[in-house]
Parts: structure tokens; C-alpha cells; sequence
């Protein structure tokens, strides 16, 4: 059986390669023929099918789709059999099959990285917890899925880059829906509380880096520039959230993802602050300025 290669996520409709154009004609690309081009080649005479025929099939196109049930002629997949061409039928309309295509190719053939860390979807927004090893990012995690979160991957995270603004994180097909406890083992999420407190795939919105507390430290107290953390060429914010005992990380999950969103509906809280602290100092200058 000839194995299929796709390398990139375009397609191509080749109603041009039919009329017998086959400049700068992209081979490498699934070939998509919908009712336009289907009607095109109904129309066309035997000897002249088997002309384009042959020359289509000469190229190394990995497969054929043919859309809303149109069955190929005889000439047709007599060349595809001969030239072992690859071809298929669905049921899906042109417009349908090429976006749904083209959306699973580019997860599908997107840059792939593989991080240490534990992605959980919290509200919505997708939270990639960082940090060293039993710092408590397991722990961090079991506690928002008993909130009500949902799980997609813990102690391996799968960074696809999908475009230029989108990060879609996945788990290892050996380690989907498990949670590593040190001092307890694994343990099966899905089975202790439920197909609704896992999911496949999630954005990565927002990264918290969690790291033991250093009392020399400056850390961010007012959150007016945000921090970035790069993957893939892609910046996503990132927090760096100081661990010491007493701290409850879900809660800081928590209100992170949910700041985070508030911000992306064009609410900064930090920013607010500032504003009514300016604006308490320039009321204060207009009374000096009265009582002088």
C-alpha cells in the first residue's frame, strides 16, 4: 500500500489543471474537486479526458478528494489506479471539507515542542503551570480540577504553533488524563471525577512560573507591564508566582486566568489603580492651589 505524504496544510482546487494549465501548478498540495471542476470534466470529450488525466496523475499528488458524494468517471480512476494516486469521496460540501481540512492539517503539521509542565483550562483560558520538579504544579492542578477546572495534560505539555497568535497545547497519548502525586503515584482523572474534568486541547493564554520564594527579591507588586515567555516565536504572558507555605495556588490560578481575561475585555485593574491614584494627587495640587 503506497503511504500518503502531506507536508504542508494548502490545498488545491485544479480547475485550472484540468482546462490543461499546469503552470506553476503545486503538486504537493491535496487536490480538492468540487462541483465546479466536476462539471468541467463531465463535459469534456474521452481522448481529451485521458490527455488530462495522464498529465494530472504525472504529477506526485498525494490524494484526490472528490466533495459532496461525486463519483469520479471510469477514465478518471483507471490513470489514478495506473499511477497509484490516491483517491477519496465525502459526503461534505467544497466550502465545508476545505476549511475543516485546512484547520486539521495546520494543527497537524504545525512546529511541535514538548515543555515540562501542566496545562489546565481554567475559565476558559488555557494556564501552562511551570516550574522545577515538586514544586507543586500537580498539586496546583488536582485542586482546580476539584474546582471545577478541566485537566488536558500534566508533566508533559505539547506546544503546537498553529499561527502566529495561536499556541494549542496537547498530551502524550501515554500520559492523557493522568496526574503524577508524589507520594501517592498516578492517578486517573477522567475516572475519578469525570469525562468533564478533562479535554483534549487547549489554547495557551496565559504561563504561570512558579518558583520557591526569595525574601531578596523584588517581585511585581502592581502588574502594570506584563512579563512575555517565548515559544515557537510566539510571546504569551507569562506570571512569576512566588511559592511559600500557606499560599493557596489554585486561588492565585484562579484569579490570574480571570485577570487575564478581564484584560483581554479591556479591563486592566493596575491600570485603574494608577488612574485614581493620579488623579487623588491632582486634586490634592488644586486644593493647595485654592487654599494659596
Amino acid at each position: 500500500m503506497r503511504k500518503i505524504k502531506i507536508t504542508q496544510p494548502d490545498i488545491n482546487r485544479p480547475a485550472l489543471q484540468m482546462a490543461g494549465y499546469f503552470e506553476h501548478f503545486d503538486a504537493t498540495r491535496l487536490q480538492i474537486i468540487g462541483f465546479v471542476e466536476y462539471t468541467y470534466m463531465e463535459g469534456l470529450e474521452d481522448d481529451r479526458k485521458r490527455e488530462v488525466y495522464e498529465t494530472f496523475m504525472g504529477y506526485d499528488i498525494p490524494a484526490i478528494v472528490f466533495c459532496r458524494e461525486l463519483q469520479p468517471d471510469p477514465i478518471f480512476m483507471e490513470i489514478a489506479l495506473k499511477n497509484k494516486r490516491p483517491v477519496f469521496v465525502t459526503k461534505k460540501s467544497t466550502s465545508a471539507f476545505m476549511a475543516e481540512i485546512i484547520r486539521w492539517l495546520n494543527v497537524k503539521l504545525a512546529p511541535c515542542i514538548s515543555v515540562h509542565g501542566v496545562l489546565v483550562d481554567v475559565y476558559g483560558e488555557g494556564v501552562l503551570i511551570t516550574g522545577e520538579s515538586g514544586i507543586g504544579k500537580s498539586e496546583a492542578a488536582l485542586e482546580l480540577i476539584k474546582r471545577g477546572h478541566r485537566l488536558v495534560t500534566d508533566d508533559v505539555v505539547e506546544l503546537r504553533k498553529v499561527s502566529d497568535d495561536t499556541l494549542i497545547g496537547t498530551a502524550p497519548d501515554i500520559t492523557k488524563h493522568f496526574i503524577e502525586l508524589r507520594g501517592i503515584g498516578i492517578i486517573d482523572v477522567k475516572a475519578l471525577f469525570g469525562a468533564s474534568s478533562v479535554r483534549e486541547t487547549q489554547n495557551i493564554d496565559l504561563v504561570i512560573r512558579l518558583e520557591d520564594w526569595d525574601k531578596d527579591k523584588e517581585y511585581d507588586r502592581l502588574g502594570l507591564e506584563e512579563n512575555y515567555i517565548e515559544y515557537l516565536g510566539n510571546k504569551v504572558v507569562c506570571h512569576n508566582i512566588p511559592i511559600r507555605p500557606g499560599r493557596n495556588l489554585a486561588i492565585i490560578c484562579e484569579s490570574a486566568a480571570v485577570n487575564h481575561r478581564q484584560k483581554k475585555m479591556g479591563y486592566n485593574a493596575a491600570q485603574e489603580l494608577y488612574a485614581r491614584v493620579q488623579n487623588s494627587l491632582a486634586r490634592k495640587r488644586d486644593e493647595e492651589d485654592d487654599d494659596e
